[in-house]
């Protein structure tokens, strides 16, 4: 298991408060309330984006792109229209006509902090201030790099992608998949926006597309890690750490890696992932200690 070093701990800590911080100004810049009707779906694209989660993947946004020197400001962008797509998405989610959950980051969801006509407006209204934030020329200068942004997130999202891997895992419910089935939906549910995510830094930082193979294997690599590693906490987690009901998947008859693998040997191959997605970094020096320290995070994670 590649625990967490005391400065793994340190970089983190400060990391994440950063990004966490820089989210939060630049959503509530992208999202002021305006004085009409309108303002009940602004507060809800607020609620929903406006402190809460770890911000792991705008991170990887900004971890990425700071390896080619790419200013902070244009990093964040892109890595807020990141989570925008990831906060709409929960939002959907978390409907009645989808997971029916009531708890998201320890706080209500939307639909029962608002209304689910709002909820579903609300996601509609993040999907597209995605794509709004990455073709603002503040966010970056080419226009080349925009249209290239834009293109990377939207088949992250659409059915090539997370919007597939959803497909797939409302029809995993009392379905008999194999590994490789269940391997292929996460890989598109929860994979392919963490590898937007490191792909829209890459683009930002104008690496040219045959150079991105090592930074997409770490992607790849860490975001099977991540949802294995999610399996596991919906087997063993806390509900109160994690802000959210767990033990769902088993209630709903869904195979997950923890099901046909067991809780030992899922571990295993998490660090066997997190291992390898270190190992693609080694073309880079220190200026990649906070990837790796983020790939450590998320087989350590408890939330």
């Amino acid at each position: 298991m590649a625990d967490l070093t005391l400065a793994d701990n340190d970089l983190l800590k400060r990391a994440f408060l950063r990004i966490q911080q820089d989210v939060d100004v630049r959503f509530d810049a992208f999202l002021p309330i305006p004085s009409d009707s309108r303002a009940r779906l602004v507060e809800a694209m607020r609620y929903a984006t406006i402190g809460g989660g770890k911000r792991v993947r705008p991170l990887l946004t900004v971890a990425t792109a700071a390896l080619f020197n790419v200013s902070r400001d244009a990093a964040v962008r892109a890595g807020c229209a990141v989570e925008a797509i990831h906060a709409y998405s929960l939002i959907h989610d978390d409907l009645p006509c989808m997971d029916d959950d009531t708890l998201r980051h320890g706080k209500p969801t939307v639909h029962l902090a608002f209304d689910e006509a709002t909820a579903v407006l609300a996601g509609d209204s993040l999907h597209a201030l995605a794509f709004e934030v990455l073709s603002m020329p503040e966010t970056s200068g080419d226009p080349f790099v925009r249209a290239e942004m834009v293109a990377a997130l939207a088949e992250a999202s659409g059915f090539s992608g997370m919007a597939g891997g959803q497909m797939m895992d409302i029809a995993a419910e009392g379905a008999d998949f194999d590994l490789h089935t269940i391997t292929r939906l996460q890989q598109l549910k929860t994979g392919a926006l963490l590898g937007a995510a490191v792909e829209l830094g890459a683009i930002l930082g104008r690496l040219p597309d045959e150079s991105r193979g090592n930074l997409r294997n770490y992607a790849r690599d860490i975001g099977l890690a991540f949802q294995i590693t999610d399996d596991l906490l919906d087997v063993e987690g806390d509900e109160d750490a994690a802000g959210k009901a767990l033990r769902k998947d088993d209630k709903a008859g869904k195979a997950t890696f923890v099901s046909l693998m067991g809780a030992d040997d899922a571990r295993r191959q998490v660090g066997a992932l997190i291992d390898q997605a270190i190992g693609h970094l080694a073309i880079y020096g220190s200026e990649a200690d906070l990837l790796r320290a983020l790939a450590r995070f998320i087989q350590n994670r408890d939330r």
